[in-house]
């Protein structure tokens, strides 16, 4: 599966590309420190970055020369500047598309999916792995150890978010946006049926108590 690594200081920007990319069935490393942006990226080793270019202390433009003297990873800049000047300026330093918020989602999506293809790294190993658990997106099914579990389209995009930011607390409203992106109305209760079906399936591989249910925040893996 493709990581995307996200070099974005707006917070609320940067959850939402997270969760997005994680409904999608990307891997993401959301960058939150920006200093030695570069040595960040040979750490991750991204397949492709999303880069803003109003960034604490340097510019994007900046930050993409650096990159390019060591390395041919993808670069989108997804900024909010709107200039001829600034997204030629961006290409010519070594970026491979510019554009410019607030973006079209599904364009976004297929602009990624252009990049990473051009790259040939559109077609990577489809599995995730975090807190003990391997989940196998093509297949459909999680795993420990030797036990596994099949799951619904709603559970696997569930458990393929909260794998993604593993550690970290998903608020129900954030899932609910990441797994129905706000096409059709899905109310509370059904994001509960989801998470206590996929509950009992990890209890079964042998791993019950795995979601934690964080009072008023959501939940974490």
């Amino acid at each position: 599966m493709p990581k995307i690594m996200i070099i974005e200081d707006d917070p609320a920007i940067r959850e939402e590309l997270a969760l997005l990319l994680a409904n999608e069935g990307y891997q993401t490393a959301a960058v939150t420190e920006f200093a030695d942006l570069p040595g960040q990226v040979e750490e991750h080793s991204p397949d492709l970055i999303l880069l803003d270019l109003g960034l604490p202390g340097r510019d994007g433009m900046a930050v993409c020369a650096d990159i390019r003297k060591t390395s041919r990873i993808p670069i989108i800049f997804v900024t909010g500047r709107d200039s001829a000047m600034d997204e030629l300026r961006a290409l010519s330093l070594g970026g491979d598309d510019y554009i410019t918020k607030p973006y079209n989602i599904p364009i976004l999506l297929i602009r990624i999916r252009t990049v990473l293809r051009r790259s040939g790294k559109a077609a990577e190993a489809d599995t995730l792995e975090a807190a003990g658990l391997v989940l196998h997106l093509t297949r459909g099914t999680v795993s420990a150890g030797d036990k596994s579990a099949e799951l619904t389209r709603n559970e696997l995009k569930i458990l393929a978010v909260l794998m993604t930011h593993a550690g970290r607390i998903v608020s129900r409203e954030d899932l609910i946006d990441a797994l129905w992106d706000c096409r059709i109305y899905i109310d509370d209760n059904t994001l509960s049926v989801n998470m206590t079906r996929l509950r009992a399936k990890l209890e079964e591989i042998g791993l019950p108590g795995r979601i934690k249910t964080r009072r008023g925040m959501g939940y974490q893996l």
